[in-house]
């Protein structure tokens, strides 16, 4: 089996590009270099943490720490996202919503895919 074929990379993913898309076409030029950079770093982590865990998958503690590492870029990719809706850098408030549902939908997922580790 391959990471790819894992709902939260798949999810994760997808994320990544919106985040990536959004922060080119929604937000004020200034802040692509500001908190858009940020968002754009912390979406990007969360997916290649779970790569990088799957690829450690033989040493259970590698695979779970890397996961709790994406999901703490997940609840940073959050905050920035709840950051740049605050101050109204994004002012498009249907693609912050899809967003932030499918932001808090992978860290659910990522909580549970953890608890296999909790056994």
């Amino acid at each position: 089996m391959s990471y790819k074929k894992l709902e939260i990379w798949q999810l994760a993913k997808e994320i990544a590009i919106e985040v990536h898309k959004m922060t080119i076409t929604e937000l004020p030029k200034f802040e692509m270099f500001e908190t858009g950079q940020q968002i754009r770093r912390s979406a990007k982590s969360t997916r290649t943490n779970i790569v990088e865990g799957y690829g450690r998958k033989r040493y259970q503690a590698e695979y779970y720490k890397f996961l709790i590492y994406s999901l703490g870029s997940n609840d940073e990719t959050i905050d920035h996202l709840e950051e740049l809706w605050e101050t109204g850098s994004l002012k498009n408030k249907e693609i912050f919503e899809s967003i932030h549902s499918k932001c808090e939908i992978l860290g659910k997922k990522l909580t549970n895919f953890l608890k296999r580790f909790d056994k």
